[in-house]
């Protein structure tokens, strides 16, 4: 018989990446690799990650606290609390928090894979960090070529069709 598993409100690893805080949830461990969720906070006036579509995943977006500003190919939404946003593979989109307030969502992914991109973010950052530098030396370049290995791709690239 196969059981739940509970996450507390005070557990899970937890990313800082400067002004995002991310909590995963589910990395695929639990699930086999079906589904992945995480927590993201954001601070106030912060954008996001470079615009992009996925190959491979459908992800989704439940705001929780503040307002977020999805962008996407085909025009700008604001989502507020209890707003739910969903992004299948080719849905060219980013989010940002472009207002003064603190912002939160509940994210998921499927498959669960898309979790250790965060990680390999996270992990960039912290080096840039340990090196002298600070969150905003995390240039695009880079977080592209990470994207790549999650096949994420910037608008345009490697075939994405209308």
């Amino acid at each position: 018989m196969v059981g739940i598993t509970l996450i507390k409100a005070t557990e899970g690893e937890v990313l800082k990446m400067g002004p995002v805080t991310i909590r995963i949830l589910e990395d695929g461990s639990k699930t086999d690799n079906r589904i992945g969720s995480i927590m993201l906070t954001i601070a106030p006036n912060t954008p996001g990650p470079a615009i992009h579509w996925h190959r491979m995943h459908d992800e989704t977006f439940l705001v929780t606290k503040g307002k977020f500003q999805f962008t996407t190919d085909k025009g700008t939404h604001e989502a507020s609390v209890g707003d739910y946003v969903v992004v299948p593979p080719k849905a060219i989109h980013t989010f940002g928090n472009p207002y003064d307030e603190p912002a939160e969502f509940f994210n998921t992914f499927t498959p669960a894979y898309y979790v250790d991109y965060l990680r390999m973010l996270s992990k960039e950052m912290v080096k840039i960090k340990e090196d002298g530098g600070n969150f905003k030396d995390f240039g695009e370049d880079k977080q592209r070529a990470i994207m790549a290995q999650f096949a994420t791709f910037p608008p345009g690239d490697l075939g994405y069709m209308d």
